[in-house]
């Protein structure tokens, strides 16, 4: 159930004062930019699902996340537009021993062709193996076709997940989470004689972490002469999943496990402050013009220990001056940022449930609304507003293509019926096992570049495992592509 403020004119007024003179979180937004600003900027998620993966390439971003029963990619030019671009399915497979609980695709780019790394079973957890496809052509989004299984000898027939590739010292390198003397999920380094082939046994490395049970999602950076290797520990359902650092020296080989320096403590943890919570399995990009380093990671708008939920965000990193990476603290979901150098912009902008807007937007209601910043965190600007009543609206005016509305799923929550100019309502369902916050409920239909109007309608119905029928309405993200 709902436990936020009752009297809805009280509550606005001391949300507008506090929108006027509170001070703003790290990286969020307090002042309306311009439509011409918001071009340059973002928001997060990027994507619904896990286990990012991005590169830049061809003159756009492409990204995998984690979907189950096979790969897709989702690519755009502009950052800020990649969670309205359309999946593409770069790999689905009929084999029985490998077709299930596709994990974790990450791609990377050898002479002419691209290589497409992912764990699969036959639905059993424990069988978990490494896979490998090869593009037809020079792009990421393929086809591609099957190349190889992926075996150190020494781990012939052991759970193996996460697949990840070391390039140093002119050599290729397979890492991975799985079995060895440390962990179940703990990390190993492999040879590579080419990028389908392993060519030697694995090296356990015995990595520290938060938490005893898990090592995973290796991921590499070389500057300043080391190559720093960052890994997720603890369960990726606890809220306490985090990213954790070693090092390995230029000229040194991966394959000595000694040659690994641990980094004392996490580098990138829960942000309870931001509402942020269990940031890991991550990977790193550049920005378009390559000066920039780039960090994409899931995390969750929930302290609850669950699978659910995680989705894709992404933000800049830094360099400290001892010449390690500088991974920052996670943002605030909706946090505004600038786009990464050479990502040629989009035409962008939110929508606040309060009617403040970055663009050609605003927001109307019909009937008696709650509003308040009852959700924190949880929401855009702190500030919603919800309402149980049948037959209330909330229609927002705006110029684009599409639009997507996010807000907090509730154990409270109910069913709205929701239409795009006028046209045949569908039904959402804004509840939630687990209240979570500023999660994306609905994304329209593409639609001719131009001005619309949506209309979410309380209908005072809802599931019967809801306690409550509220619908709320927080952040609109408009897309102009």
């Amino acid at each position: 159930m709902r436990t936020r403020p009752r009297t809805a004119l009280v509550t606005a007024l001391l949300a507008l004062l506090v929108g006027l003179v509170c001070a703003p979180q790290a990286g969020a937004a307090r002042q309306a930019p311009a439509a011409a600003a918001a071009s340059s900027t973002f928001r997060n998620p990027l994507n619904t699902g896990p286990d990012p993966f991005m590169a830049y390439a061809n003159g756009a971003y492409h990204l995998t996340t984690t979907q189950g029963d096979s790969i897709k990619m989702w690519r755009s030019p502009s950052l800020a537009t990649l969670l309205d671009a359309d999946p593409i399915t770069v790999w689905t497979d009929t084999d029985t021993t490998r077709n299930q609980h596709i994990w974790a695709p990450e791609f990377y780019r050898s002479g002419n062709r691209w290589y497409l790394y992912y764990t699969a079973d036959d639905g059993t957890d424990d069988h978990h193996r490494l896979y490998v496809l090869e593009s037809e052509r020079d792009d990421p989004a393929g086809p591609y076709h099957f190349k190889a299984k992926l075996v150190p000898p020494n781990h012939a027939n052991d759970f193996a997940i996460d697949p990840g590739i070391l390039q140093v010292n002119g050599r290729l390198y397979l890492a991975y989470s799985g079995i060895n003397a440390y962990q179940h999920n703990g990390l190993n380094i492999a040879p590579l004689s080419n990028p389908w082939t392993v060519s030697g046994n694995a090296t356990a490395i015995n990595a520290a972490g938060g938490c005893p049970e898990v090592r995973e999602g290796p991921e590499f950076l070389n500057r300043n002469g080391r190559t720093w290797m960052t890994y997720s520990a603890c369960d990726t359902g606890k809220p306490d999943y985090q990213v954790w650092m070693m090092s390995l020296a230029n000229g040194a080989d991966p394959l000595v496990a000694g040659n690994w320096t641990q980094h004392a403590g996490p580098v990138f943890s829960r942000a309870d402050d931001h509402g942020v919570f269990g940031p890991g399995h991550h990977a790193f990009f550049k920005s378009p013009d390559g000066t920039q380093d780039w960090l994409i990671y899931h995390a969750k708008t929930t302290s609850t220990n669950t699978y659910t939920n995680r989705t894709t965000r992404a933000q800049k990193i830094s360099w400290n001056a001892d010449g390690s990476p500088n991974l920052g603290v996670p943002l605030a979901m909706g946090a505004t940022q600038d786009l990464p150098s050479g990502d040629p912009g989009s035409g962008n902008y939110w929508i606040n449930d309060d009617g403040r807007s970055s663009g050609a937007g605003t927001v109307a209601y019909t009937g008696t609304w709650n509003s308040g910043t009852g959700c924190a965190t949880q929401c855009f600007w702190s500030d919603d507003h919800w309402s149980d009543q049948a037959g209330n609206t909330a229609t927002y005016t705006f110029t684009g293509t599409r639009i997507a509305l996010l807000s907090v799923r509730d154990t409270g929550n109910g069913i709205a019926a929701i239409s795009v100019d006028g046209g045949p309502e569908q039904r959402v369902d804004y509840y939630n096992a687990i209240r979570t916050g500023e999660t994306l409920q609905y994304l329209s239909p593409r639609l001719s570049n131009g001005k619309h109007t949506l209309r979410v309608r309380v209908t005072g119905e809802r599931n019967g495992s809801s306690g409550a029928s509220f619908v709320s309405v927080d952040r609109a993200e408009v897309y102009t592509d």
